[in-house]
């Protein structure tokens, strides 16, 4: 059926009147209009200058007549407001973010009856638009092939990002440079997409929040081949050729089409945007406790003292024993511990997670974490809780368990977007944090649902078992493009380091080509409030840096990006309470000299881990310093460095 268009016209038919709206602090603008076809159309400066020219707007519908060009303003509202408010886990605890908003209410003219609304927001630091569906007489449901909403360059932007091709797979892959005259059609841009707009102008960043009753979205080339991209919702599986299908009930809206505005590709680290144009969680969170983990499954499991180490109470105790070494507060147990589990992504018939194999005691375990001060999280595959959500948690939830990783569901349709919310509903109310795995980007609905920790949809350490693609390069890149979604489960720790020349894939007991430095460096520069401590307990004992990995939080009340290049290197403070911690990585042997100022006041005792000789070493030293010093990092081929800076009393 050839699909009709529903675009939000935001000016009436005659006379042309343009609706702008400016961030509080005036740099940023947003314009609505119309192009030379009569088509609405916004376009954004920073600045005065234009960063996305003219772009085209609207929703596409399967059946319904069109709604195009000629629909009449019936209302304009202008408001402004704040999002202010605190996050339980992230790269800051507090939020104030003051924004001017825009409403354009439109209705069909001669006499019909059906309205659209465009919300439009300017912040300082970015831009955020959504369409709204509101109730109306004889329409009582949707079924949306796409979006039209556009975003025209007007000029060839370099762009990093992760070319999918395809829907329905777990996100993993390589952020690569692309001009933006090399996107195509058939191109499926994972968000965010990073672009720069030429000498002297700001970088934006695409990307989209409050994904609610809707399929996440892709970038692709422009229909016409005009610089920019176009959006392209996730099918749904039941229904392919439509995205979206839904009843309009009180109305339906979108998510929010976010642009991230910052100075260069750094500042976008410290943006806040996803998670203020989240809704504000209802209910008691205070429960939820961020912090690092033990796991079982990424060195094998092997630990010297279980000759026979495997998912068993023999195993998971030693894994306890180190999480209570290093002060983790909790312990994580991944697939294989009930019965007919195992087997990853395959889901066994009679699989159940309410029943443990006879090798593992859970009861038992949780009662031995307990009592050394580590909560037990447990892997469950996906499926088997869409069909049993209730019976599966509150058993989970009687066992005193801390926490679930969901895996495999390698989609991001409407109905898993539903899933998503479900699961994180759900588990709040069983008091259960929440870690999703084979999942699609980040939206900002942790703020939302405070125990959704982390999650993956990201190529990580993971792949360092089988493949030699988790280069340094690739792990700095994650933080200027995949990060800026929100928190990421890359799994670090690896402490098997070793050299380009050196490094083999293994299976069990892996290894990593970056140095032991850009190890401790991930848990500052890489934001998850569920930090995986990712090797073997043998991988540790007695090692160097063990000190900063018990120390370093994994939850932030500041976030500063100090220095770096996309692809290259990077370096970033982040605080808890008053003590600062820095980490640095990079893709070349470099020397970076950072500056201090963002300490203020007093002098800092300061603590490096800085690279040695060889991938394995580290090299310590003390100083003190004030906001007035540089801190100078030699860091390594393929390395980094760490720091820790304590107020002196």
């Amino acid at each position: 059926m050839k699909a009709l268009v529903l675009v939000a016209a935001v000016l009436g038919a005659t006379p042309a009147v343009a609706q702008s709206v400016v961030s509080p602090d005036g740099r940023i603008a947003v314009t609505l209009g119309t192009n030379a076809a009569a088509q609405p159309t916004y376009r954004v400066a920073v600045a005065g200058r234009e960063v996305v020219a003219p772009s085209t707007l609207g929703l596409e519908f399967e059946r319904y007549a069109k709604l195009s060009n000629g629909l009449k303003v019936i209302g304009v509202g202008r408001r402004r407001g704040e999002d202010r408010y605190t996050l339980r886990a992230g790269k800051t605890s507090s939020v104030a973010e003051r924004y001017n908003e825009i409403v354009v209410h439109l209705a069909e003219p001669d006499g019909k009856t059906r309205r659209l609304d465009v919300i439009v927001r300017a912040y300082d630091t970015g831009t955020a638009l959504r369409y709204v569906v509101p109730t109306q007489p004889n329409l009582t449901s949707l079924r949306i092939v796409n979006e039209l909403t556009q975003v025209a360059f007007p000029a060839d932007y370099d762009c990093t990002g992760l070319n999918l091709g395809t829907f329905g797979t777990s996100h993993e892959g390589e952020y690569d440079p692309v001009k933006a005259s090399a996107i195509r059609r058939h191109n499926l841009y994972e968000l965010p997409l990073v672009c720069r707009t030429g000498e002297g102008g700001p970088t934006l960043a695409f990307a989209e929040a409050d994904v609610t009753g809707w399929p996440t979205m892709y970038l692709t080339g422009t229909e016409t081949g005009a610089l920019g991209v176009d959006t392209k919702l996730s099918r749904r599986i039941d229904e392919p050729g439509i995205a979206v299908k839904a009843d309009v009930g009180t109305g339906i809206r979108s998510p929010w089409r976010v642009i991230m505005v910052g100075a260069n590709p750094g500042t976008l680290i410290e943006n806040t945007l996803l998670t203020s144009l989240n809704p504000a969680p209802k209910g008691d969170f205070s429960w939820v406790k961020p912090g690092k983990t033990a796991w079982d499954w990424w060195s094998g499991p092997i630990l010297a003292s279980v000759p026979k180490a495997s998912t068993n109470d023999a195993t998971i105790r030693g894994y306890i024993d180190f999480a209570q070494s290093m002060t983790l507060p909790y312990m994580m147990i991944d697939d294989g511990w009930y019965v007919n589990s195992g087997d990853g992504g395959t889901l066994n018939p009679g699989a159940d997670p309410t029943r443990p194999i006879a090798a593992v005691n859970l009861p038992a375990l949780v009662d031995y974490g307990r009592k050394r001060g580590v909560g037990l999280i447990v892997w469950i595959h996906w499926k088997l809780l869409d069909t049993n959500m209730e019976r599966i948690l509150a058993q989970v939830e009687a066992w005193g368990i801390k926490g679930i990783k969901v895996d495999f569901m390698d989609r991001d349709d409407q109905d898993m977007i539903a899933y998503y919310h479900r699961l994180a509903e759900a588990t709040a109310r069983h008091h259960l944090l929440l870690d999703l795995h084979g999942a699609t980007h980040p939206w900002g609905m942790t703020r939302t649902w405070p125990n959704f920790l982390t999650q993956e949809g990201v190529l990580g350490a993971e792949y360092n078992k089988w493949t030699r693609r988790i280069t340094a390069r690739h792990n700095v890149t994650l933080a200027y493009t995949r990060m800026l979604g929100g928190p990421m489960d890359y799994t670090p720790g690896g402490y098997r380091n070793r050299t380009l020349g050196t490094f083999a894939p293994h299976p069990v007991g892996p290894e990593v080509q970056t140095t032991r430095g850009q190890t401790l460096a991930m848990y500052v520069v890489y934001e998850s409030p569920l930090g995986s401590i990712a090797d073997s307990p043998d991988a540790y004992r007695g090692q160097s840096g063990l000190d900063f990995l018990a120390a370093v939080p994994a939850t932030w009340d500041e976030t500063r990006f100090l220095s770096g290049e996309l692809g290259e290197h990077i370096a970033v403070a982040r605080r808890s309470g008053k003590t600062w911690y820095v980490g640095a990585m990079t893709d070349a042997a470099r020397t970076i000299t950072l500056p201090l100022a963002f300490l203020g006041t007093g002098r800092y005792r300061t603590r490096t881990w800085t690279d040695g000789a060889t991938p394995t070493n580290l090299v310590t030293a003390t100083r003190t310093v004030t906001a007035r010093d540089t801190l100078t990092l030699t860091l390594a081929a393929s390395g980094g460095a760490a720091a820790m800076m304590e107020p002196v009393r």
